[in-house]
């Protein structure tokens, strides 16, 4: 499937992303008000995969194979509030999701992983990196935001980001523990990436 492409994501807006491999373990951790759903594929040097605003850990599932066959061990996380992780009635913080993941980390006794972080998870890599950087033995991010100057009014109509967005609401009703909350949800990560951070 390497020659596989969906630039327009007119594929993910329809069938969304291909299955997870079973996971070796998998569970959720309870922190600061949340509860935190993780994932962990083979064995090796771990690597955490950190998703983008509004998604879930299962958007790695092009990468979990790649890098389990490559002899790592893949981490997925579900941000706080994201997927299948609750949270609490306070506003996204990405400082808050970076020690959620320390928190994974913790219960899945991984002193150090590699990161790979793509949007929000970029951001949350980054924080975490300079808030603990012992755990952190390397980051690979993309698209992410240090400054909320980074970011950008989108012009509407934008088909491809109604795609994404569609995908992510049909997702989020099927993984959610609040299946019909996800306009709010989508309201309060957008706040955060608008605000955070700084």
């Amino acid at each position: 499937m390497t020659d596989f492409r969906d630039d327009d994501i007119s594929h993910f807006a329809v069938y969304g992303t291909a299955p997870l491999p079973e996971a070796d373990v998998q569970g959720h951790v309870v922190h600061d008000g949340a509860r935190i759903w993780y994932a962990a594929y083979g064995a090796g040097p771990p690597v955490i995969l950190l998703h983008g605003g509004l998604g879930h850990g299962g958007n790695w599932s092009y990468q979990v194979p790649a890098l389990t066959e490559a002899g790592y061990r893949a981490v997925l996380i579900d941000s706080r509030g994201h997927g299948r992780s609750t949270r609490d009635a306070r506003p996204f913080a990405y400082e808050l999701m970076a020690s959620d993941v320390s928190a994974v980390m913790d219960a899945l006794g991984l002193e150090a992983a590699s990161l790979v972080g793509w949007s929000d998870g970029a951001t949350i890599s980054l924080i975490l990196a300079m808030q603990a950087p012992a755990r952190v033995s390397r980051v690979f991010f993309f698209g992410g935001n240090m400054d909320p100057g980074g970011v950008r009014e989108i012009a509407w109509p934008n088909p491809i980001l109604e795609r994404c967005l569609g995908r992510h609401a049909k997702d989020y009703a099927s993984l959610s523990a609040t299946p019909a909350g996800f306009m709010p949800f989508a309201s309060a990560v957008q706040t955060m990436m608008k605000t955070q951070p700084n």
